[in-house]
């Protein structure tokens, strides 16, 4: 993440790969202010056994973009919420990226989804992922089924 202050929003991350059993590590590192350690960063992830990198940032939002400059792992970019245009100058500089630095991105404070869509990429390796998000969709779909059946009576 770019700042501490992106903290209560990336921990929704850490929250769903921990209850996915995904090992991750956390850290920050600003696009702007850390550009050399944000770039080592990401050169170094692959080596140190990263498979898919969830950048959070606000405002200009460089971070998924500077990271992806920098590796050819998947990168996920998580626009936060912040400043006068309320994250949608984040969102624009997420999905805006040139040719060839792709990087996914999920809504404004979506951490969640960005922790679901890493796993999402992960189970394509590891099928205890898949299976963990097979059982997630299967858990959601029955407590909404009991919802509705209340919500009819």
């Amino acid at each position: 993440m770019g700042s501490d202050s992106d903290l209560h929003i990336m921990e929704k991350a850490a929250e769903v790969l921990a209850a996915m059993g995904v090992p991750y590590e956390i850290d920050i590192s600003s696009a702007h202010r850390l550009p050399d350690k944000t770039a080592e960063y990401a050169r170094s992830a692959r080596g140190r056994g990263l498979e898919v990198i969830i950048a959070g940032a606000g405002m200009a939002a460089h971070l998924a973009g500077a990271i992806a400059a920098h590796t050819t792992i998947p990168v996920i970019g998580v626009p936060l919420k912040s400043g006068a245009l309320s994250g949608v100058d984040a969102l624009y500089s997420t999905v805006q990226m040139p040719p060839g630095i792709p990087v996914a991105a999920v809504a404004i404070d979506g951490a969640t989804n960005a922790a679901y869509l890493a796993c999402s990429i992960l189970s394509i390796k590891y099928p205890e992922y898949a299976k963990r998000l097979e059982d997630y969709r299967a858990h959601t779909r029955d407590k909404l089924e009991k919802k509705s059946a209340k919500l009819k009576q």
